[in-house]
């Protein structure tokens, strides 16, 4: 009777092993992609960040053949779209670069012929959609952020995720190897 009882202990504390061994698989596997989500809404809004960066120099170029004595309006927008290049994603200089483009496009309101330059409408169409793209990609950052963050502290996942490697991720602050990078400002001169 030992020898029987001793082999269903056996195999009970055998199931019970694989059991958590399959629970600890699924748990990290699900954590994974929930991570890659997050790490994708980062690269997505890298994207649109250097499509913005992108547009600008050719905005700037297009109003300054209609207003080129703007010099401090057009000098602000490039000063802030190279600080926002250079600058971490959820700085504050993406923010100071909205605020210079809303002032370079208020200058089409001083020019009629900026105003109606089919170039000029067409990078403020291109620029406008880049930001509705840009802030579908920061909500769709924001969901990503909060499913992984759901997931990581659910029961059981909560048990194991900060023992396999897997931090809360923060919706504001980005960790360096999260952050998307802008590529090569482009030189831009008033001459």
């Amino acid at each position: 009777m030992s020898e029987v009882a001793s082999a269903f202990w056996t195999s009970v504390a055998l199931f019970l092993g694989a059991g958590l061994v399959v629970l600890l698989i699924v748990i990290y596997n699900r954590l994974v992609a929930q991570r890659q989500n997050v790490k994708q809404g980062v690269a997505d809004i890298d994207a649109q960040l250097r499509q913005r960066h992108d547009l600008i120099p050719n905005l700037v170029e297009t109003v300054k053949g209609y207003a080129g004595h703007e010099r401090e309006t057009l000098d602000a927008v490039i000063s802030a779209r190279n600080q926002a290049a250079n600058g971490p994603i959820t700085s504050g200089d993406e923010q100071g670069l909205r605020v210079a483009l809303d002032r370079l496009l208020a200058l089409s309101e001083n020019y009629p012929d900026l105003k109606a330059s089919a170039n000029f409408q067409e990078l403020q169409r291109e620029l406008s959609h880049v930001e509705d793209k840009l802030a579908a990609a920061r909500r769709a950052l924001n969901a990503a952020v909060s499913r992984y963050n759901t997931v990581r502290e659910s029961f059981p996942a909560v048990l194991f995720a900060g023992l396999l490697g897997f931090k809360e991720a923060d919706f504001h602050r980005l960790d360096d190897s999260e952050k998307g990078t802008v590529d090569q400002v482009p030189s831009i001169s008033f001459q």
